[in-house]
């Protein structure tokens, strides 16, 4: 967890007008045991399920081919010669971007047929030197894949942008050529400019409304953009339960005094050693914000206090169904899922005393032991939301 800084990657996207399924397609992977990011961009021809399905097989092919290191030509090739081409315009049925980040920086980027990716650097515009893939069989001669490489750095942007973006409001109004490539790099920087510090989600999001405003609200195409940004990482600690040997608790109160970054209690024992410790006064809250959970209390340093296991179980539950459209309320459980998906490195420390209090029979099923929540929790952060997490047991 000691990288220089944390890859933040954030998509947005609209689906073509009548459609339910967006032709375009966007997958992401971290390699955990190399530190690298792999983010993927395709555009399937045409929109729906088709292009969804086209945009999928592309996407996912080069996914795992760049996973396995497999050189730029060699990807490339691989792919165009899986993709069905159309028999009448003689073009493959989806294009691609590949961005492959490793920890040091190191940054090599493939392009094939989608809008020349914009980068930024701090907030101005960074232009690597692209070079021309050359595919060796003759079908594809007339075929151009642009790839480049380069160092990247802290406070790096990289866009990745679908047709959608840069043809938008075609034919009519303002933009009767489309609102291209320069227009858009134009407001990328205007945005960022305005906004220094605008995460990748909310970038992404702005270029596509815009896209979408150019159409009228009427979109013409599928209309994606995904958003690498290199920055600061945002740390979070979440201690829960009692070391299982109390010499340990010295050790507890260490970590959260030297913590840099969030902190959070979850449980009554976690709280009282830390209060005893550190000499922290608790002070005990009647906001009852969830039927289901006790109160929050509030200690000076820590930036949440929560009960524990039952917190920590609706915390699992929350994160297993979460998607764009879920809405938080104001609970103790909400308020450690804001905290997390605000953060990017997570460290998760948990006491394995038993606690007898969770030994009763009567206690509800889902009443689940710290460590297997613990676990739970760690797996969906990495797996689903792109988390470094460290989990420590005590």
């Amino acid at each position: 967890m000691d990288n220089p800084f944390y890859i933040e990657v954030g998509v947005f996207q609209k689906s073509h007008i009548g459609e339910r399924i967006c032709g375009d397609m966007f997958l992401s992977r971290k390699v955990k045991e190399e530190n690298r990011t792999i983010a993927v961009l395709s555009d399937g021809m045409g929109h729906g399920v088709k292009a969804n399905l086209l945009a999928t097989l592309t996407a996912t092919m080069a996914v795992n081919f760049t996973v396995e290191h497999k050189d730029v030509h060699k990807i490339a090739e691989i792919i165009m010669n899986t993709l069905p081409v159309c028999s009448e315009r003689k073009i493959s049925y989806s294009t691609f971007t590949i961005i492959d980040i490793e920890d040091s920086g190191q940054t090599t980027i493939i392009n094939y047929d989608n809008p020349e990716c914009i980068i930024l650097r701090g907030e101005e515009l960074f232009k690597p030197q692209w070079h021309t893939i050359t595919l060796d069989a003759e079908q594809y001669k007339d075929k151009e894949i642009h790839a480049c490489t380069f160092k990247a750095q802290k406070e790096d942007r990289i866009v990745m942008l679908t047709d959608g973006i840069t043809q938008s409001g075609l034919g009519k109004g303002k933009y009767l050529l489309g609102f291209g490539l320069d227009n858009t790099r134009d407001l990328i920087v205007s945005k960022v400019n305005e906004r220094p510090g605008i995460s990748a989600s909310k970038l992404a999001s702005l270029i596509v409304n815009k896209a979408h405003s150019n159409d009228e609200y009427q979109s013409k195409d599928d209309i994606s953009s995904v958003v690498v940004y290199l920055r600061e990482p945002r740390k979070l600690l979440i201690c829960s339960g009692p070391p299982f040997d109390k010499a340990k608790d010295d050790y507890l109160a260490q970590k959260v005094q030297n913590f840099k970054g969030r902190k959070v209690l979850s449980g009554g024992t976690t709280i009282d050693i830390i209060s005893r410790k550190l000499n922290i006064p608790v002070e005990d809250s009647l906001d009852f914000n969830d039927p289901d959970l006790p109160p929050v209390s509030y200690m000076k340093g820590i930036d949440l206090a929560t009960e524990g296991i039952l917190t920590l179980s609706k915390v699992s539950g929350i994160l297993e169904k979460y998607n764009e459209r879920t809405e938080l309320a104001e609970g103790p459980a909400d308020k450690i899922i804001k905290l997390l998906l605000e953060s990017d490195m997570i460290h998760l420390c948990i006491g394995t005393a038993i606690n007898v209090a969770h030994q009763d029979p009567n206690l509800p099923v889902e009443l689940e032991i710290r460590r297997s929540v613990a676990k739970k929790i760690a797996i969906l952060l990495e797996e689903k939301f792109l988390k470094e997490v460290v989990l420590e047991f005590i």
